[in-house]
């Protein structure tokens, strides 16, 4: 068993206090920018940033969908958040960097404990390309949310 990253990385425009403040907005435009990939989403508690819990059911593939159950906490320095699925070793940071004039890069890294054998071979290959597409997706509807 191996350790599974997968990485997406796309500049918002918009100044990083708005991109911060959207990404931890569990109740509004986390659930808007989220895609077709996400369902039965609902907030559980908090909704704004640190403190909040969240469910949705992520589909990876039309077979292989994940229940998950999110509990969310602040990066130290206050520029990022940090998702921790409950139900796995499921890992998800955003990380909010300013850029150039009033743009923001945003970083996501996912990271979880793959399958052996030959399973997590496939798993290690694929599955890191398809969440990078997804988080590009939903990068590219945050952009689009806050222009």
């Amino acid at each position: 068993m191996g350790q599974v990253v997968a990485t997406a990385e796309h500049v918002v425009h918009a100044p990083a206090d708005r991109v911060q403040a959207a990404l931890a907005d569990y109740a509004g435009t986390r659930q808007r920018i989220a895609g077709p990939q996400f369902s039965e989403y609902r907030v559980e508690s908090g909704g704004q940033g640190a403190g909040t819990r969240v469910h949705w059911r992520f589909a990876a593939t039309e077979k292989r969908v994940r229940d998950q159950v999110v509990a969310v906490t602040e990066l130290p320095d206050g520029g990022g958040l940090v998702e921790s699925d409950t139900n796995s070793s499921m890992v998800t940071t955003w990380t909010v960097h300013p850029a150039d004039a009033g743009t923001t890069t945003v970083r996501v890294r996912t990271t979880w404990d793959g399958a052996s054998g030959i399973g997590g071979f496939f798993e290690r290959t694929f599955a890191p390309k398809g969440l990078a597409r997804t988080y590009t997706g939903m990068l590219e509807r945050l952009d689009a949310e806050l222009r």
